[in-house]
């Protein structure tokens, strides 16, 4: 089985996540965490997790047996520019880096809609830029890598039906449920490989709207 590193773990994608990958029969999750007390809760799942932070430098021991990369972490919209500069950016461009000394074989990044306008969105232009920083980084780094930018994440419960493009002509929202599910597809090596999308909530099933997204 493969191990996949879940940044982010604690979040509610990531944990969602890690429970859906925690019962596949090719992936085993690994749990990112921030704080020892964290622990207990992947312990609980029967999951394994290690210590590491997206402020420090070395990432050696976070990266040791991993294939593929899940990052999903993120401050948060409403958060300052520092924090989003910290961890968005600067955050996400370090285990990126850290990712392609250690030969991880694939990068999946949960970015946000409009990442390549920020100025679109005057309240959230900070964190835009900081995704887009790192989308760009990554698509830069030569390791193989998915950029999935969702619309405006909600708690319902997910259809396993999206609009999936390289540039959505309209806005939307999508379930973290779904979320989810479009990161585990791309861990699939001939999915959506080095490719860039927005994902909204829509009519086609998850798999096939990636397939043909593959496709060009």
């Amino acid at each position: 089985m493969e191990k996949i590193l879940i940044v982010g773990a604690t979040g509610s994608t990531g944990k969602r996540i890690i429970e859906i990958l925690n019962n596949s029969q090719s992936f085993e999750p690994v749990a990112m965490i921030r704080k020892e007390e964290q622990k207990s809760i992947f312990d609980d799942m029967e999951v394994q997790s290690v210590l590491a932070d997206l402020e420090q430098d070395d990432f050696s021991a976070a990266l040791k047996g991993i294939k593929k990369v899940i990052f999903t972490a993120g401050s948060g919209s409403k958060t300052g520019p520092d924090k989003t500069t910290e961890v968005d950016e600067k955050g996400a461009i370090k285990i990126i880096d850290a990712a392609k000394k250690a030969k991880v074989k694939k990068f999946i990044m949960l970015s946000a809609m409009d990442a390549d306008e920020p100025s679109k969105h005057k309240e959230l232009e900070h964190y835009l830029e900081a995704k887009a920083k790192a989308d760009e980084h990554l698509r830069n780094s030569g390791l193989n890598y998915t950029i999935i930018r969702p619309g405006r994440l909600t708690d319902d419960m997910g259809m396993g039906r999206v609009k999936l493009a390289t540039k959505l002509d309209e806005a939307g929202e999508i379930a973290r449920d779904d979320v989810a599910f479009l990161l585990i597809m791309s861990l699939a090596d001939p999915l959506v490989k080095n490719m860039t999308f927005e994902a909204i909530e829509g009519e086609e099933p998850i798999k096939s709207a990636m397939i043909e997204l593959s496709k060009g």
